[in-house]
């Protein structure tokens, strides 16, 4: 009998597309020397991965979703992650909550490239840690690993979405001198979050540290705001 893990990577197969294979190792820098150095990709767009996660994530057990959240291909990693999260999101007992929050830390080193991060971050660690100690965020902003330091900057998504923009500040400071855009970038759009909620929050902020803020970073943080106030941000007119 062919297991639920064969079943999503024979359907990941049926929607290969040759040409988006050849495209998606430069859109995920998958090239020598690029942050997604060594990815192999098949060619499934997002929309066709995320219809066989809700065709599957009932049948799909733990152990099979370690699995192919371990597979060396691209789509099979993001599929198990948007497994899940609607593992996760689906179920109300915390214990079942517990374990699938396991699964994700216990696998951190396939979560890595931004795409796998965004869609789950959030999702998952920043909602089991709204109401719980946040240590573990600060564990992965200084971890001295791209996407673990990604990771905790978006599951603060959660808390920003919910009004409270306390961590998310702090691991912004935190982050200043981060050698890589990836990071400013994601600092950056979560400044913007925040903005977008309390527009007061950010501005003060930003008036507060963009003298030493990485320019990635101001600019992504600032996308929001009208064309004079970004002027007087990028040339320092404040």
């Amino acid at each position: 009998m062919i297991s639920a893990v064969e079943m999503v990577k024979k359907d990941l197969n049926g929607f290969a597309d040759a040409e988006k294979a050849a495209f998606l190792p430069k859109f995920f820098q998958a090239f020598p020397g690029g942050y997604g150095e060594g990815d192999r990709f098949i060619g499934v767009t997002v929309p066709n991965q995320r219809k066989i996660a809700r065709k599957y994530y009932r049948e799909l057990s733990l152990k099979g979703l370690e699995l192919l959240i371990r597979d060396p291909l691209h789509e099979c990693r993001l599929t198990a992650i948007f497994i899940l999260v609607l593992k996760y999101e689906k179920t109300k007992r915390e214990d079942e909550r517990e374990e699938l929050v396991k699964i994700y830390l216990n696998n951190l080193a396939s979560i890595n490239n931004w795409d796998l991060v965004d869609s789950s971050a959030y999702k998952i660690l920043g909602s089991y840690l709204f109401k719980k100690d946040r240590s573990l965020l600060y564990k992965l902003a200084s971890s001295g690993k791209i996407w673990q330091e990604r990771i905790a900057v978006i599951s603060t998504m959660y808390f920003i979405r919910n009004n409270d923009y306390h961590d998310t500040l702090k691991l912004a400071e935190m982050m200043f001198n981060h050698e890589h855009d990836l990071i400013h970038k994601a600092v950056g759009w979560m400044l913007r979050e925040i903005g977008n909620r309390h527009f007061e929050v950010e501005y003060d902020f930003l008036k507060s540290h963009y003298h030493n803020m990485p320019r990635t970073m101001l600019r992504y943080a600032l996308e929001k705001f009208c064309l004079l106030l970004r002027k007087k941000f990028l040339t320092g007119q404040l």
